[in-house]
């Protein structure tokens, strides 16, 4: 894989380019263009900007993607004219950018190598290169065949590398043969110390400070740094274990100040709390104490991620996508979000993925007819044509059904049935007549 950087990425963007690839025109084009040679200000030094966007401004960002797009799609040419199937050749490539920074991956190291070719030729086109410092290509399994001797690469703080397993513990592949190593997904090292170096700020910043203010300040870093790689395998590993200790010993100095270097630090600021008996929090009184979060409380063990599709976008209004990604769209309502995200956009009655210009329903997987509940797993997501074939296969049952119960009570009645009324029946219609001819004056027999 081909772990790169582009140099001064934000400061070398060729406006031209850029405004030609917004393919706008109008006051639209007039206000970027503006912005791009508005300059920058810092510290009270003007500095013009004749190329490039200043990184950290509003709109900065959404330029550095607009210029960068189309990059994934150059490669994609590529591969496509090697030998095999081009839908093959197209799954094999692993492109993966956020903002300035990707990664290349593919099974051939010569595929890679000329896609680093490829790609500086295409950044040299926007006025863009490569940073050779930061570029490297290596190998995610064998350090042999790395550049530096090392496996693995870090990808937006995290740290990607496979590590050898046996057959019983080893991932397999779609196909069930056994790969022989296990892919990890972790905190890289530079991540992990910034994150104990703004620890260690907050606990200097707060030495002379009472507990409950270190403990507020510190939360919102634990709970943010954890949730970033709640993904990870960094459970799985040890690697929050070890920056809760690391923690623990910053905030045992920090107690051991306030005590004066006695042992009363430990009785003072840690207690025992629904069977933790380490907990950094405030005495238990008759409100609930506050608590510092611990890193493997908000971590579970590792999730599998899905990719987010090279064309799409939160933005592109394709609601079907989205909210079977996510289960929630602000455009689409939360009961059929939540369907489509358990059923992985598809329609389980025919088999196929839903399109953004299909009707959706609702139905009940077993009819309330038929004693079904209104509820989520009794629910489930169907094209409105297949609905209405479940529907009509649904309505014959629940005709079999009414029938079925119309001959069990009418079978229980005739059980209950008093059958020596019937045979009064010719003796109650005698004496009806009788009493008839009587009325009439006549008598028969």
């Amino acid at each position: 894989m081909l772990d790169a950087d582009i140099a001064k990425c934000f400061d070398r963007i060729n406006h031209e380019v850029l405004l030609l690839k917004l393919n706008i025109k109008g006051k639209v084009r007039q206000q970027i263009k503006a912005w791009l040679k508005s300059g920058v200000i810092d510290t009270g030094v003007f500095t013009a900007t004749s190329e490039g966007t200043p990184q950290g401004g509003v709109i900065s960002p959404l330029l550095a993607n607009i210029a960068l797009h189309g990059l994934e799609n150059r490669l994609i040419k590529y591969v496509e004219t090697l030998p095999g199937i081009k839908a093959k050749n197209r799954e094999n490539l692993g492109f993966v950018r956020y903002a300035d920074d990707f990664v290349v991956l593919h099974k051939d190291i010569a595929v890679v190598q000329r896609c680093r070719e490829i790609i500086s030729e295409w950044l040299g086109g926007i006025g863009l290169e490569l940073k050779p410092e930061k570029t490297r290509l290596t190998h995610t399994f064998k350090p042999e065949l790395s550049e530096d001797g090392k496996a693995g690469f870090d990808f937006l703080g995290h740290h990607i590398q496979q590590y050898p397993a046996g057959k019983y513990r080893s991932n397999r592949n779609a196909y069930g043969t056994i790969l022989g190593f296990n892919t990890r997904i972790i905190p890289s090292a530079k991540a992990s110390k910034v994150h104990q170096e703004e620890l260690g700020r907050i606990i200097t910043k707060h030495r002379s400070s009472p507990q409950v203010t270190l403990i507020k300040d510190l939360n919102p870093v634990i709970r943010g740094w954890s949730s970033f790689y709640s993904n990870s395998d960094a459970q799985c590993v040890g690697e929050l274990s070890k920056q809760d200790y690391l923690l623990y010993l910053k905030l045992r100095r920090w107690a051991k100040r306030q005590c004066g270097n006695s042992k009363d630090g430990h009785v003072k600021y840690w207690h025992s709390i629904n069977g933790n008996n380490w907990v950094f929090a405030t005495r238990e009184g008759k409100a609930n104490p506050f608590r510092l979060l611990s890193h493997s409380g908000y971590c579970s063990s590792s999730t599998s991620y899905v990719k987010v599709k090279g064309d799409k976008s939160p933005y592109d209004g394709d609601l079907i996508y989205w909210s079977s990604r996510l289960g929630t769209h602000p455009q689409m309502p939360n009961h059929k979000a939540k369907l489509l995200k358990q059923q992985k956009g598809k329609c389980p009655w025919c088999g196929l993925s839903f399109q953004d210009w299909d009707v959706l329903e609702v139905d009940h997987i077993i009819p309330k007819a038929l004693s079904g509940k209104d509820e989520y797993k009794n629910l489930q997501l169907l094209h409105r044509h297949c609905h209405d074939e479940k529907t009509a296969l649904d309505l014959k049952e629940i005709r079999r059904k009414d029938h079925s119960k119309f001959l069990e009570k009418l079978s229980q009645f005739w059980e209950k049935f008093d059958w020596k009324w019937v045979d009064d029946i010719p003796n109650f219609i005698g004496r009806a007549v009788r009493k008839s001819d009587m009325t009439n004056g006549q008598h028969t027999e």
